[in-house]
C-alpha cells in the first residue's frame, strides 16, 4: 500500500526519537508509536517538511505536557483502550517520507491509523503553539 499524504491531524506509525534519547546520542527511536502530524509544509526545494507529536500511554509527570486522547478517538484509530496523551512539549521534524515511517503491526500494508477529530486537533495544535511561544518546545530533527 502506498504511503498516505502527510496531512495535519493524520496519525501515522513512526519510530519517534524522544528528545532525551537524541541528547544521549541515539539516532533511532526505540519503538514505533502513533504520532500526529501537526504541520506539513512544502519548502523552497519542493520537499515537504513534516512535524509530528508522539502519542504515549505512559502517565505524564506534568499534566500540562500533553492532551489526553478520548477513548472514543482511540477506538476510532484502532488503538488500545488504556489512557493515552498527545505530547505537546516536543516534536520530531523530517522531510516526508523520511526513513522512520513504519507499517502498523496489525496491518503491515498500512502506515496510518486515520485522522483525529478536528476539535481535538485544534486543541493539540493550540496547546503546542502556546508551548512554542514560551520557547519550551523541543524539536528533534530527524534528517
Amino acid at each position: 500500500m502506498p504511503l498516505p499524504n502527510p496531512e495535519p491531524g493524520l496519525v501515522i506509525s513512526y519510530s519517534y526519537l524522544w528528545r532525551n534519547q537524541h541528547e544521549n546520542g541515539n539516532a533511532e527511536g526505540r519503538k514505533n508509536r502513533p504520532c500526529v502530524i501537526i504541520l506539513a509544509v512544502e519548502n523552497k526545494d519542493g520537499e515537504t517538511k513534516v512535524t509530528v507529536a508522539p502519542i504515549t500511554s505512559s502517565a505524564l509527570k506534568n499534566a500540562d505536557n500533553g492532551v489526553e486522547v478520548p477513548l472514543e478517538v482511540k477506538r476510532h484509530l484502532g488503538l488500545d483502550s488504556g489512557k493515552s496523551w498527545i505530547i505537546i512539549t516536543e516534536v520530531n521534524q523530517f522531510v516526508w517520507p523520511g526513513y522512520d515511517i513504519r507499517p502498523i503491526k496489525a496491518n503491515n500494508d498500512k502506515f496510518d491509523y486515520g485522522f483525529i477529530p478536528s476539535k481535538l486537533f485544534r486543541k493539540v495544535k493550540a496547546s503546542l503553539f502556546e508551548v512554542a511561544k514560551m520557547r519550551k518546545l523541543k524539536i528533534v530533527p530527524r534528517d
